[in-house]
This record gives C-alpha cells, sequence and structure tokens, in this order.
C-alpha cells in the first residue's frame, strides 16, 4: 500500500498552523488542528467534573481531569476529538480522565460515521489513581474496539511532552493508523521504569540520544508502528490526520491475523538487535547513524523509501 500523502501546508486566516505541536498546551493543539470556530467541547470546564481521589492524597485537581473531548470538523468534515493534557499529571490516565475518553468511543460507536481523533500525550496510568486508571485503560481500548468493529476510523496523533506511555502505548496500538513527530515517543514502559525495573545497565534514562531513537517518532515509523511521521507544527499533524482519514483502516479477524503475522516477522528480523541502529541497517538504510540528524522533509522520503505503511495489519 501506498504511503499517506502529505499535501502542502493550508493557511487559515488568523490561526498560526505552525505552532509547534510539542509546546502546544491540548486546547491549543485541538483549536488549530480543527476547522476555525468548530470545536464544541463536552463535560466543559463550567462543569467541574475533576477526580475524586487526588484531594486525598492532597494533590491539586484540573477543572477538565486533563482531557478534552468534544466535536469539531476538519475541512469541514465532522469528527470526534480527545486531546490529553501532558502538562497535567504527565497527561495520566485516572477514573474521571478516562471516563471521557470512554464515553467519547462509545459515542463513535453509536454514530459509526464520525471518526474519531486521539491526541495523545500521556505518561500512562496515574499511581494515585491505580486500580481506576487500569481499568479505564482496559475499558478504553474496548472502546476503540468495538468503534473500529462499527466502521469507525480512529486515528492516534503523537508528538506531546509526555510522549505516549503505559497504558497510551497500548491504547495506540489499538488505532487504526497513527502520525508520529520526531518527539512523539511510543513504549509500553517508559525509560525511568526500565532502568528502575532492570538498573542503568539495561536502559539507561539519562541518555536522551538512547531513549530518542529507541522510542521516538523516527524509530516508530521506520519499524511500521506508526504510519506517517510529521514535522513538529500543528499544520503537519493537520494534513496527517487528513490523509490517514482517508486511507484504508477495515477491521476484523483478517486484519487481527495480518497484525500477527507482521509482529512474529519484525520479531525474527530484529529480535537480535541491540540498537535500533541495527534495526535501521538491517531495514537497509544506507547510513543508519545518520537518521537522528535528518531534518523532518529528508527522513520522511528515507521512511517512504524503507517501509511502506500496512493498513492490512492496522
Amino acid at each position: 500500500m501506498s504511503a499517506p500523502v502529505i499535501q502542502a501546508p493550508r493557511v487559515a486566516a488568523g490561526r498560526d498552523l505552525g505552532t509547534s505541536w510539542y509546546e502546544a498546551s491540548a486546547r491549543t493543539r485541538v483549536t488549530l488542528l480543527l476547522d476555525g470556530g468548530s470545536f464544541v467541547e463536552f463535560i466543559g470546564p463550567e462543569e467541574r467534573v475533576v477526580s475524586p481521589h487526588l484531594r486525598i492524597f492532597d494533590l491539586p485537581e484540573q477543572f477538565d481531569d486533563g482531557i478534552v473531548v468534544g466535536r469539531g470538523r476538519l475541512d469541514g468534515a465532522p469528527v470526534l476529538v480527545a486531546a490529553q493534557e501532558g502538562r497535567f499529571m504527565g497527561g495520566a490516565f485516572g477514573e474521571v480522565h478516562g471516563a471521557k475518553l470512554t464515553g467519547l468511543l462509545r459515542a463513535a460507536r453509536d454514530l459509526t460515521s464520525i471518526p474519531v481523533l486521539i491526541l495523545f500525550d500521556t505518561g500512562g496510568v496515574r499511581l494515585q489513581e491505580a486500580n481506576a486508571g487500569e481499568l479505564a485503560v482496559a475499558e478504553i481500548m474496548r472502546a476503540v474496539i468495538e468503534a473500529r468493529t462499527g466502521g469507525v476510523k480512529v486515528i492516534g496523533l503523537i508528538g506531546g511532552r509526555a510522549g505516549c506511555y503505559g497504558g497510551g502505548g497500548l491504547i495506540a496500538g489499538c488505532c487504526t493508523a497513527l502520525a508520529v513527530s520526531e518527539q512523539g515517543r511510543i513504549a509500553v514502559s517508559g525509560p525511568e521504569v526500565i532502568e528502575t525495573n532492570r538498573g542503568v545497565e539495561e536502559f539507561d534514562s539519562h541518555d536522551r540520544a538512547l531513549v530518542w531513537r529507541t522510542m521516538g517518532g523516527k524509530h516508530r515509523r521506520l519499524l511500521g508502528g506508526a504510519d506517517a511521521f510529521v514535522d513538529d507544527t500543528v499544520q503537519a499533524f493537520r494534513d496527517a490526520a487528513r490523509a490517514l482519514l482517508g486511507e484504508g483502516g477495515g477491521f476484523g479477524l483478517d486484519a487481527l491475523k495480518a497484525e500477527q503475522a507482521r509482529l512474529e516477522e519484525r520479531l525474527q528480523r530484529f529480535g537480535a538487535s541491540s540498537d535500533a541502529v541495527d534495526i535501521w541497517k538491517a531495514e537497509g538504510v544506507v547510513e543508519p547513524t545518520a537518521v537522528p540528524a535528518l531534518p523532518a522533509d529528508l527522513f520522511i522520503s528515507l521512511a517512504n523509501q524503507v517501509r511502506r505503511p500496512s493498513h492490512e495489519a492496522r
């Protein structure tokens, strides 16, 4: 299958779509990603639906519990959208946070005709709401699968400060397609978690170059874990979302079998590799050590030559 075609940026009057996705807040990302003035928030700030657990630990609450959900339009077409706020508790999943996303996905399942955009920015489950957070992740994963089974496309956009770790990484793996920037790290276990449990010899969380080439967007795109790589701008993510919504993405038993086969093949090919650079070399990258320094446009060209997205598998 061909890679998504990312068209030239469109200029929106009065809106700076060149804003850094990484630096922007969740609300800024949603406002700029969607058509101007089209976003309508569900369970907005005025309702003050906050976590019932944080006060017990004398921790600050946030009026939206770190996630913005609602509906809007993208190039005139209706979409449902959820955006995690990585600046509040690292975008971590708690009871209310998770329930808002689950509810949005269930609404999409029932509507069947409106796709969902999830703007991931999370470190995983809140330790202070461990049981509730773990349950929320399980419910969200089920809701994603139910929505996709009903024909709904669920597109993940990853490029925030907190990355996409823990339960977020699991949910992202259930999506129809993913767009990621270099800053958009994706993993089930974060660097500090790996180091704490396995030691610095296994993974040095302070080695930023190691973290980025192991979990960063470039590696995920070359490995096949992301369908599109984009520059760190709202415009780039907007164009990628439009492109991915226009691509295939059917879901059923055949897709699950294809995904399993893809993962088995990946393990066989790269299981003995000790570093991402070894994988890039095996993938046919002529100068693998140069990949981390490549600007976005050159890397996108390289990635499209090396590995095409497999829509039959995701």
